[in-house]
């Protein structure tokens, strides 16, 4: 839950949209407008605010990336662990308070530059490589759209930097791919079904 709004969702799971953008289920939303928030379910990752990880498939998948420093970073990882065949699972009886973006603030410059570089880096490394080529295209559609939408909200320059040193990082990033993609355990189909592929338009607006 949002602890600076009683009653309001930060998130019931993460979803990883087959482009490569993720966000929380519900965030910002009535916990009475999301009936999902109230049912313990398999989702795609866990915001790491409040997660529980077995040690073993912590160890096993690397735990974070130090790279990626903050933002995404927990998606990643369970986007590792969903590739390793260990899936994630919301417990709705849980409940946390979370004050989100205290220390960097929603929409700052530091907020824009890591999460968008880290998006790409997140992509790049995990998404097995038949689905790869299959969204690469939509990838560089909405980094696309993304220019116009952080242009608009007065951040286009910490985008750009964030993509620009997201390509100039891709090297490292594809030698870490290379091992990632060595312990996938689940059937690519199976991970496409755990995607989302609805339509973006209200996400990049």
């Amino acid at each position: 839950m949002l602890a600076s709004q009683p009653g309001f969702l930060d998130g019931a799971g993460d979803v990883c949209h087959v482009s490569g953008i993720v966000w929380r289920h519900g965030h910002g939303r009535p916990l009475r407008e999301v009936p999902e928030a109230v049912t313990s379910r398999p989702v795609f990752s866990a915001c790491a605010a409040a997660a529980l990880y077995r040690r073993a498939d912590w160890d096993r998948a690397g735990g974070l990336d130090e790279r990626f420093f903050c933002y995404a970073e927990d998606v990643d990882l369970g986007f590792r662990l969903q590739l390793a065949d260990r899936g994630c699972w919301y417990v709705a009886d849980a409940v946390a308070h979370h004050l989100g973006s205290a220390s960097a603030g929603i929409d700052s410059p530091f907020a824009v530059y890591h999460g968008h570089r880290n998006l790409a880096w997140m992509f790049a490394k995990n998404m097995p490589g038949t689905l790869l080529l299959r969204y690469l295209p939509l990838h560089l559609a909405t980094t696309i759209a993304g220019l116009a939408v952080f242009f608009r909200r007065g951040r286009g320059g910490p985008y750009l930097k964030a993509k620009w040193h997201a390509l100039t990082g891709l090297a490292a990033t594809w030698r870490t791919r290379q091992a990632v993609q060595r312990t996938r355990r689940l059937p690519v189909a199976t991970l496409r079904a755990r995607l989302d592929a609805s339509r973006l338009w209200k996400r990049l607006g």
